[in-house]
């Protein structure tokens, strides 16, 4: 379906009223329509309390550190010293982008493939039974190797990811053809209307990946369905220019064969920007947020000729895709949300699964931002039902 002309004059609450309305209309046989192969990566995430203070022994007496300066300030303070920081595991889940991308997209209705790094230690052919509560979100999750492993350390205003991504390292185009074979995954990719490839940043074997769908896969599709790509690099600080610059051309190949989003978050478009010869960002301070997220979206789409771009941040996102649109929408932001590792995974999926529905840019701007602010206020994956009820009654966003 192609997104309808969307009028500059509608306002926050217009937009998430008409992404309301038209996720609404989703009939069952659309549903199916909407199916979704996600991959590669797959982690297990140690959600992580830092102890600023102990009351007493028991496990949860203690006061946390609330915010990364404080944090950053105690590490700082044991520099030529040492110090003792103690750590409580609240939770202990299922993670990796993919695996949440997918539960958002499952969540909402979208009958997803997954292919990652899910396998058990001892047997790569059964699935860890950590991952059972995604694998019932999924229509087929198909093991390539063990997860990774993430200690994400949660406060009030943002997380720190501590990944040990050795064992997705063995998730390549050569293993993903061993065990799925490449008839097979032209008859998955033959029947979706989404493919999204993320965390380009920690798994090595994503540009072999780009490289293979271009040459064996994307050629030999049917040409009889609307099919999309959705990217998120997953914040590629450690990643060298000439890492970036190479991603860069291998999106732009995926491009000529499908439309292609790219999703970044805000300090992931200034480095984007940067790297390709584009200044997204200035120093005017008098200019907004607002205005110049989605101006940087069109300044990096055009420069790369992407179907679209957008950047989200936490307290809302911009967009600007090839229809000449680009919008800005002010998230629900909470300063207090029960989970943060995952928001943008879910904002990711919201924003594909709002693409696949038809929704023009604004409404599924709204639609993404629905579903991260649900998330993180449920610390659970909305159903579409939920997401609706969300925007129909949109929070204020709060102060920082």
């Amino acid at each position: 379906m192609n997104p309808v002309h969307t009028p500059k004059t509608m306002t926050r609450a217009d937009f998430a009223q008409s992404a309301a309305d038209a996720l609404e209309a989703i009939t069952d046989s659309k549903e199916l329509q909407m199916r979704s192969l996600v991959g590669f990566d797959g982690f297990i995430d140690s959600i992580i309390h830092v102890v600023d203070k102990r009351h007493s022994m028991t496990n949860d007496d203690y006061e946390r550190i609330h915010t990364i300066p404080e944090f950053a300030a105690r590490c700082g303070a044991a520099a030529n010293r040492s110090a003792n920081i103690e750590l409580v595991v609240t939770d202990e889940r299922y993670g990796g982008n993919g695996p949440l991308l997918s539960s958002a997209l499952g969540s909402l209705g979208s009958p997803v493939t997954y292919i990652g790094a899910v396998s058990t230690e001892d047997d790569w052919n059964k699935i860890d039974p950590i991952y059972q509560p995604f694998v019932e979100k999924c229509d087929s999750v198909i093991p390539l190797c063990p997860p990774g492993r993430t200690d994400a350390l949660e406060f009030d205003d943002g997380k720190i990811m501590l990944g040990k991504p050795e064992s997705v390292q063995r998730v390549t185009w050569e293993r993903i053809k061993e065990v799925v074979g490449l008839d097979k995954l032209i008859d998955i990719i033959n029947d979706v209307s989404l493919i999204s490839v993320v965390n380009w940043t920690l798994v090595g074997g994503v540009p072999g990946i780009w490289e293979g769908l271009c040459n064996d896969i994307f050629p030999k599709l049917n040409k009889d369905r609307n099919r999309r790509v959705f990217i998120d690099l997953s914040d590629p600080a450690k990643r060298t220019d000439e890492d970036i610059v190479v991603a860069m051309k291998l999106i732009q190949q995926l491009q000529e064969h499908l439309p292609v989003t790219l999703g970044l978050n805000l300090a992931e478009s200034g480095r984007v920007g940067r790297v390709i010869g584009v200044e997204v960002y200035d120093d005017d301070h008098n200019r907004t947020v607002a205005t110049m997220v989605p101006e940087a979206a069109k300044i990096i789409r055009e420069k790369l000729g992407l179907d679209c771009v957008v950047i989200h941040q936490h307290t809302g996102a911009g967009g600007a895709d090839s229809n000449g649109e680009s919008f800005w929408f002010a998230g629900p932001y909470t300063r207090k949300p029960r989970i943060s590792t995952g928001a943008g995974d879910h904002f990711g999926g919201g924003f594909s699964f709002a693409q696949m529905s038809g929704l023009p840019l604004g409404e599924s701007l709204a639609a993404a931002c629905g579903v991260a602010g649900a998330y993180v206020r449920d610390a659970a994956s909305p159903s579409r039902d939920r997401l609706i009820q969300f925007l129909r009654d949109l929070p204020v966003p709060e102060t920082h």
